[in-house]
C-alpha cells in the first residue's frame, strides 16, 4: 500500500459568521483552498460566550451538505420544513440543503465552553435539486473505539481494526463515500488507517500535533492546521510530544465545476441566479 505524505499546510485564519461567531477556517479561505469534493472547515472554540452567544441565525443553503461536529456545549437546530435537532456534546448533525432549506444553528447556553467544527461537502449535479434532508447523530449512536494509544470516534465511513475487521460509523450510502473520524492519541502514540485509492484526504489537528507519514518520519502538522495529504492507499501518522486530537476527513472527488455564492454551490452561473431568485421569491426548497 501506498502511504500517504504530507502534501500542502493550509493554516487557518480568525474569521467570524452567523450573526458574529468567532472561528477558524482553514478549508475555504478563497475559492482556491477548496479541496474536491470538500468545500469549506471552520472550528469554533471559544469560554467566552461573547464569541458565541449570537449564534446563527436563520439563512439558506443550496447545493451541498453541512456537517456539524460538537466536542463541548449545545447548540439548538431549526428549520422552516419543521426539523428541530438538539446537537448534544459529543453528537453531530449531517444536513443535506439540496434544492434548498433555511435553518438556523443557535447556542443553548450563556456561559461555559463551545468547541466543535463544520465542514461542507459538495453534492454532485444530480443530487443537487434532491430534497431537504436533516439527521442529528446523538453522541451515543457514534462508536468510541479503543486503539493502541488512544481512542477513535467514528462518525462516517469505518475504521480498520488490527485485526482486519472494521467498524462502522452512522453515516453510510452517500455518493462521496465520505470518511470521518475524530482521533486522540497518546504522545508518541502511532496510527494508521486505509483511505480508498483516488479520495481526497487532509487531516485537521486540534490539538497537539503530528508526523505524517511512514512510521512517523514525514513532515509535522501543528494544530488548526489542515495537512492536505498526497495521493495513496494509507495513512499513516505519529503524535507528537504532548499528544495529538485530530479530525481525519476523506472523500470521494467530484470533479465537476464548483461555482459558489455565498450558502448556495452550484455548476453553473445560471443555476446561482435561479437559487438566488427562488429565495428571493420565498421558492427555495
Amino acid at each position: 500500500m501506498t502511504i500517504r505524505s504530507l502534501d500542502r499546510i493550509i493554516p487557518s485564519i480568525p474569521v467570524s459568521d452567523g450573526a458574529g461567531v468567532k472561528l477558524r477556517r482553514s478549508l475555504g479561505q478563497s475559492p482556491f483552498l477548496r479541496l474536491d469534493p470538500f468545500l469549506m472547515l471552520d472550528e469554533f472554540a471559544s469560554d467566552n460566550p461573547d464569541d458565541y452567544i449570537a449564534g446563527f441565525p436563520p439563512h439558506p443553503h443550496r447545493g451541498f451538505e453541512t456537517v456539524t461536529y460538537m466536542l463541548a456545549g449545545d447548540f439548538e437546530h431549526q428549520d422552516h420544513l419543521g426539523h428541530k435537532g438538539h446537537l448534544r456534546a459529543g453528537g453531530a448533525q449531517w444536513m443535506t440543503a439540496g434544492r434548498g432549506i433555511i435553518h438556523s444553528e443557535m447556542p443553548l447556553q450563556d456561559k461555559g465552553r463551545l468547541h466543535g467544527f463544520q465542514f461542507w461537502i459538495n453534492l454532485p449535479a444530480k443530487e443537487k435539486m434532491k430534497p431537504a434532508a436533516y439527521r442529528d447523530i446523538q453522541p451515543e449512536e457514534i462508536p468510541s473505539v479503543a486503539v493502541p494509544g488512544g481512542e477513535v470516534k467514528v462518525v462516517a465511513g469505518a475504521l480498520d481494526r488490527a485485526d482486519g475487521s472494521s467498524v462502522p460509523g452512522p453515516i453510510q450510502g452517500i455518493s462521496t463515500a465520505p470518511l470521518f473520524l475524530d482521533v486522540r492519541l497518546g504522545a508518541g502514540e502511532h496510527f494508521a488507517q486505509s483511505v480508498a485509492d483516488g479520495h481526497t484526504a487532509f487531516l485537521y489537528p486540534y490539538a497537539g500535533s503530528l508526523s505524517v507519514g511512514a512510521d512517523g518520519a514525514g513532515k509535522t502538522l501543528q494544530a488548526r492546521q489542515a495537512g492536505v495529504l498526497s495521493a495513496g492507499e494509507r495513512i499513516e501518522v505519529s503524535a507528537g510530544p504532548d499528544g495529538a486530537s485530530f479530525l481525519l476527513l476523506a472523500a470521494k472527488p467530484l470533479g465537476e465545476p464548483v461555482v459558489q455564492y455565498g450558502p448556495f454551490v452550484m455548476n453553473t452561473r445560471e443555476e446561482i441566479e435561479q437559487a438566488i431568485a427562488d429565495y428571493q421569491a420565498g421558492e427555495l426548497a
